[in-house]
Parts: structure tokens; sequence; C-alpha cells
């Protein structure tokens, strides 16, 4: 496992990887424990197989999770990797992923979902002067299927990609967070449910570069 992570900070878009830094795996295979954390469960996300893989499944209405932990607390650079099935009948909006701390910075991943595609929107807010949403609606990718989408932040730039392929990126300054909590399904104040699977999230403190991203 060492000797995978030190391949991988090579591959990264930064010199070198933080001393003693790791690459943190959450595989979403029950509700109630997340990532080794304890997880406040709700509506009846279901572990159900689809299209050949497992994940948590959520129904767009009233199904998600909050976990009491912020994953890139105190990291200036960071990736943020998601394999996940969103339904091609879910909301038009919906935030899968979503960040926050104590001083309300936020890092949010977001579906926009039309016609049975979707596009990839990302955003990250350290204050309302410092702000970014990336989003291009003519950027679509059929629904009904698995994915790995990712943010990244190199400390200056912050991009997103769709199976390894950049779409989109813009400069925006975002200080290291504080303690804080993730939801995975929905908003943390319960609004835009996501409707579809969520296999992983990979959370890497460094800034990966496209080749040594999930795909």
């Amino acid at each position: 496992m060492k000797y995978l992570a030190v391949l991988v900070c090579l591959a990264a878009s930064v010199s070198a990887c933080a001393a003693g830094s790791k690459i943190e795996v959450w595989k979403l295979e029950k509700p109630d424990v997340v990532g080794g954390h304890k997880s406040e469960v709700l509506g009846a996300p279901k572990t159900m197989a689809q299209t050949g893989q497992r994940g948590l499944c959520f129904n767009g209405v009233d199904d998600g999770l909050i976990i009491p932990v912020n994953p890139i607390q105190g990291q200036g650079l960071f990736s943020i990797e998601i394999l996940f099935r969103p339904d091609s009948d879910g909301p038009a909006e919906q935030r899968f992923l979503h960040i926050q701390d104590e001083q309300e910075k936020r890092v949010l991943i977001e579906t926009r979902v039309a016609d049975g595609a979707w596009s990839l929107d990302t955003f990250l807010r350290a204050t309302d002067a410092d702000k970014l949403t990336l989003l291009d609606r003519a950027k679509t990718s059929p629904a009904n299927r698995w994915y790995w989408a990712a943010l990244v932040y190199d400390g200056k730039t912050m991009s997103h990609y769709v199976q390894g392929k950049k779409e989109l990126e813009g400069a925006v300054a975002f200080p290291p967070m504080g303690p804080g909590r993730i939801s995975l399904g929905v908003r943390q104040n319960r609004i835009h449910w996501f409707k579809g699977c969520i296999a992983q999230v990979r959370f890497t403190p460094w800034a990966l570069a496209p080749e040594a991203l999930q795909r």
C-alpha cells in the first residue's frame, strides 16, 4: 500500500505529498456506518446492486446520510472522487455530496438532470467573495449508469472531472476547512435530494492529476 501511495503521489499535480498523508476510501455498504463513522440516517437508503455494482441507493425524496466528520479538514489541497449512478427520473437539481465546516466553508458535488441525462455541478465557498461554481449544461452524460466524478483543488484552481476527463476549471481562494460534517444523498439543510446510488467516496489530501483519477 505504501508503494501504491508513492506512485499516486508521483502522478499527482503537486511535486510532493504531505508526509504521512493517505487516501481515505469510504465504501457505502450500509447506511448506519460510513467510513468507520456512525451516521445519522434520513429516510431508508437501501443497499442494492445496480448494473453490476453494489452501493447505497437513495429515493430522491427523503433518503440521505449525515456523517459528523469533515474528511478534508485542514487540507489546503484535496481531491474528492465519488462513484455514483444517477437515475434518469431524479429531481432536476440534486446535491448529493455536501461538506460544511463551522465557519460555513462549503464543498458541494451536484447534478442537473434533464431529458434522461445529467450535468456535473461543483461548488466551493470560502466566503461570499471567494466562491466558485463549475457547471456547463451542454456537457451531459446518460443517466442510469455508473460514473466516477471528481472535484480537485490544487491550492489555487478548482477543477472537475467525469470519468477522468476534465470538464471545467477556475481560480478560487479556498483556505483549509475546520471541523464540520458531510452529507450524502442530500444537502445538509435537507433539500435537493438525490435519486440514484452511491458506491464509494475517496478523499485524497493532494491534487490528483487526471491520469491518477478513478474512471
